[in-house]
């Protein structure tokens, strides 16, 4: 099988150099669906912050994607502003990267059509969180068009910007391998246009799960506000919601397979502490699961506490996120722009060399 060129552009990862000599480009987009959450930030915002300074990074707050299950226009608008702010308050750099609105950037709806010519209904059709979004009924009236072709305009937000890698968590895998291989049917049929792209997961972390079903991904959409810990949550509300997370049987504070909600907290905890989770196993061993959830309740607010005061800060001058968003749509516009002129030529759409 021929070596693809996203398999040796990422070939020196340690440096986040392309083969090509520029800075690999990643691209990472997110949902304004709801509060933004310790998930959010553990899964996903944390591990952005620390590759601003390795990577050429895109963050896109993706607003159509939230349209593909209904929502209020005042409820978007709201979500939209929370999660930038959230991501500016934990330490996404506007000097550093791309942070931008995808409705503000238009080629990303264009491209979506034109990439679904090279799509087929049975790869959608496999998707597994069309499944899972849709309750198992794909063939339902009820559920849009724009969920079932959502990996489409996903595919468009990655390989618009040609990004060598996309952070995601295992749950995503599939979308991305899906969109290497639009990248590759468009490239076969029109000529090399894209970069096919690599999903980018980190090892721990990459998904947290929610506090009252460790089965579950936390979610900002969850119907209950004991499931995750929103950044917002003030500090005794973060202290409740530890306290009342659901454990495992037994007592002792251990992570393992048969332990899941006791591996999330630890894996929690190791995370906001930097402590290794053989290390807290050990501190914790013989004292029972209330010291240990008393004590994370403290690490998460003490984590949290900076963020907080940042948001505050940004909340108090509404101008400031707005002309951060502006500046972002216009740098990722730029991107765009040029992108789609080759892209409309090569399938017909612009004059001929």
């Amino acid at each position: 099988m021929a070596v693809r060129q996203a398999d040796v552009m990422v070939s020196d990862m340690a440096s986040g150099t392309a083969e090509t000599g520029r800075r690999l480009r990643v691209f990472s987009g997110m949902q304004p669906s709801g509060n933004v959450h310790l998930g959010n930030y553990l899964g996903a915002i944390r591990n952005w912050v620390v590759q601003q300074e390795q990577y050429d990074n895109l963050f896109c707050i993706v607003d159509l994607h939230a349209l593909s299950v209904p929502t209020s226009p005042d409820t978007l608008r709201a979500n939209i502003v929370n999660l930038a702010n959230g991501m500016l308050a934990s330490g996404i750099n506007p000097a550093a990267s791309i942070l931008f609105v995808q409705s503000d950037v238009r080629e990303h709806a264009e491209l979506c059509w034109l990439l679904n010519s090279v799509t087929q209904f049975g790869e959608l059709r496999r998707m597994t969180q069309f499944k899972d979004k849709s309750g198992g009924q794909e063939t339902a009236e009820a559920v849009s068009a724009a969920l079932f072709v959502y990996p489409v305009l996903q595919a468009a937000d990655i390989i618009l910007y040609d990004a060598d890698l996309v952070p995601v968590g295992e749950d995503q895998k599939q979308h991305i391998e899906l969109t290497r291989d639009i990248a590759d049917r468009f490239n076969a049929r029109y000529g090399k246009t894209f970069v096919p792209p690599q999903p980018d997961i980190k090892p721990q972390g990459a998904r947290i799960m929610a506090l009252d079903d460790p089965t579950k991904k936390m979610s900002k959409s969850a119907t209950s506000p004991n499931s995750y810990i929103a950044l917002a949550d003030d500090a005794d509300t973060i202290r409740r919601k530890i306290k009342r997370a659901v454990t495992d049987s037994g007592g002792e504070v251990r992570g393992a397979p048969d332990k899941p909600a006791l591996t999330n907290l630890l894996t929690i905890y190791s995370l906001l502490s930097g402590e290794e989770i053989e290390v807290i196993e050990e501190r914790y061993a013989g004292r029972g699961y209330g010291a240990f959830k008393q004590d994370l309740g403290e690490v998460v607010v003490q984590a949290i506490s900076p963020i907080q005061q940042r948001r505050a800060e940004l909340e108090a001058d509404p101008s400031r996120t707005r002309a951060i968003l502006a500046d972002g749509a216009e740098r990722a516009r730029e991107q765009a722009q040029r992108k789609m002129t080759l892209v409309r030529e090569r399938v017909g759409l612009g004059p001929g060399a």
